[in-house]
């Protein structure tokens, strides 16, 4: 049975969901805080969490971040929202937040939304297309429904921020199989990757206090969902070859194979053929698989996709806040069409969620695009110097890429390919102090 772990304070909304999501199949585990949560969601496999922002004790949105910095592996978390915490839960998307719904919300929707993100259906598309309406997202489309109902081990290669995840989910809506679990290699902490990835058995190390299950026996049937492959560590690597290879597990300190026919799709940004060269990824790693590739192109070139995904992006809005849908101008659609998108899809949708947010009128207009949170509208003039605003462009974008991998200037720095030395020289002309970046103090110096 899938299970659901609902965290609401609420009474009367916390019975309502947890009786509809009953009748609809779930294993509903309903918890009032986030800390009798806690265990619940770092040890369980659920198959999502949704979640109150303003909880007693630990408020939600804390505790997600606080996850993130312990685990990494979580389920994707939908957010529960009023309208005051609207700004927050835009926030938490960046940080890694599947989703969110605004009060008072549809339950069908809502139940909709945990399908797709179980990966029990894939997104409702009425025969539209699903990914964009350019001939290279249509022909990737095609690619995908060939390669659904195989075994093969794919990897997803693309830009930060083109939607690597959103392609590796519906491949395996597609599939048919269960569950879906997702795995960011870059935020594996060194001396607990192994027991995540392969499990570990009680007493094997210091504070193993009982047997946990890995992500591929966890996702035994369904599919895992390597994000950041090119961050693996060396000597994981060697482990997921064997993987691979023998469609087994062996957990730490444990002495017998455990099968495994979990599907395993890969992702990643990084040239992995440069990674071989310089000796950080293992070559027969590559080759295996490195079988069935799927390109994501930036967004940059594929120009048609832009207003189809602002209007799809705009329904989510309206959707999420309960609110008629904005419009476009003319003018709007030139600056949308005329921008650069360094950050891809992901750029996209947090600029269009800041217009819906800041924008006083029933239509979006470009001055509404690029404003700060600090200044509303009509602070921001319709045009400016072109290096104003590319330096606003790479200051966002190197604030983003802060946020996402929790400050860690090291990690940050690799993801958006230039050298760690370079990206602390960049943060000290954009202003871009602790306080903005999150930053790790650890890593400096």
């Amino acid at each position: 049975m899938r299970r659901l772990c609902l965290v609401e304070d609420d009474e009367i909304m916390g019975e309502s969901l947890a009786v509809r999501f009953r009748l609809e199949g779930f294993d509903v585990r309903w918890h009032r805080d986030a800390e009798s949560a806690d265990r619940a969601v770092s040890g369980d496999a659920a198959c999502a969490v949704v979640c109150d922002i303003r909880l007693p004790g630990i408020a939600g949105d804390r505790w997600f971040e606080s996850l993130r910095g312990r685990c990494a592996v979580l389920p994707p978390f939908i957010f529960i929202t009023g309208h005051g915490d609207l700004e927050r839960a835009v926030e938490l998307l960046k940080l890694g937040a599947a989703d969110y719904v605004a009060k008072p919300f549809d339950i069908d929707r809502l139940l909709l939304r945990v399908r797709e993100l179980a990966g029990e259906v894939a997104p409702q598309s009425n025969g539209a297309p699903i990914l964009g309406v350019s001939r290279p997202m249509q022909r990737l489309e095609q690619l995908i429904a060939r390669l659904a109902p195989l075994d093969s081990t794919v990897l997803i290669t693309g830009e930060t921020g083109t939607g690597k995840e959103v392609v590796a989910r519906h491949l395996h809506a597609l599939s048919g199989r269960s569950p879906f679990v997702a795995v960011n290699c870059a935020a594996l902490v060194e001396n607990l990757a192994e027991s995540e990835l392969f499990g570990h058995e009680r007493g094997s190390f210091t504070g193993a206090t009982r047997t946990h299950v890995g992500v591929f026996e966890r996702a035994n049937g369904g599919t895992v969902f390597l994000d950041e492959i090119g961050d693996m560590p060396l000597n994981l690597q060697t482990k997921l070859l064997r993987v691979l290879q023998d469609r087994e597990v062996v957990r730490v300190g444990g002495t017998h194979a455990i099968a495994t026919n979990a599907r395993v799709v890969l992702a990643t940004h990084q040239d992995l053929a440069a990674r071989v060269a310089e000796g950080r990824f293992r070559e027969d790693l590559y080759y295996r698989i490195d079988v069935a590739r799927l390109h994501i192109p930036p967004l940059r070139e594929r120009p048609d996709d832009i207003p189809w995904l602002a209007q799809r992006l705009l329904d989510e809005c309206a959707r999420r806040g309960g609110s008629p849908k904005p419009g476009l101008g003319p003018d709007v659609e030139r600056r949308l069409s005329e921008h650069p998108w360094l950050g891809n899809v992901r750029e996209l949708k947090h600029t269009l969620e800041r217009a819906c947010i800041f924008a006083d009128g029933p239509r979006l207009r470009a001055a509404d695009l690029f404003v700060t949170a600090n200044a509303g509208p009509s602070d921001a003039p319709d045009t400016e110097p072109l290096d104003s605003y590319l330096s606003q462009c790479e200051k966002r974008y190197i604030e983003d890429a802060l946020r996402t991998n929790a400050g860690r200037v090291g990690i940050s720095a690799d993801k958006l390919g230039i050298s760690r030395k370079s990206l602390w020289e960049r943060m000290r002309r954009l202003a871009i102090g602790p306080r903005e970046a999150g930053e790790d103090k650890s890593e400096k110096g």
